[in-house]
């Protein structure tokens, strides 16, 4: 079960990330989660949206550089060592994790973390329950 993660190409220039989020608010789509990452030549923002085909029409139609990637998103629990035990499990099954960061939503107990890792089929097979776009209230 994946999700739609939106990874737009930015300049390294000031401003560009303001654009970007402008845009995307002009057109009342929703960031749900952001990651920003750079290298010395360019920028990468990591974003899972709303409503992910709208803001993907949006953004390469205004010439923004983009890829759309499936990831996952699990539940973890909202306290202390909710995180190092998710992540306790993945090591000892050897799953590697690429990157990983939060979602704004949390609910009841509960945060939702975005994530790419090597082996998505162990992350059930070790009892991690994976959320769907319907239960985050995406598109």
């Amino acid at each position: 079960m994946s999700i739609h993660q939106i990874s737009v190409f930015l300049e390294n220039r000031s401003g560009q990330l303001a654009e970007i989020t402008e845009l995307l608010a002009n057109n009342g789509i929703d960031i749900r989660a952001i990651s920003i990452a750079e290298t010395s030549d360019y920028g990468l923002a990591r974003m899972i949206v709303d409503d992910s085909q709208k803001a993907s029409s949006v953004l390469l139609a205004a010439g923004v550089i983009l890829s759309m990637t499936p990831v996952c998103a699990v539940e973890v629990p909202d306290q202390p060592g909710g995180l190092a035990t998710f992540l306790r499990v993945l090591a000892d099954a050897s799953v590697d994790v690429e990157y990983m960061y939060s979602l704004f939503t949390h609910r009841e107990g509960r945060a939702y973390m975005v994530l790419r890792v090597s082996d998505e089929a162990a992350l059930t097979a070790h009892n991690i329950r994976l959320v769907g776009m319907e239960e985050l209230g995406l598109k």
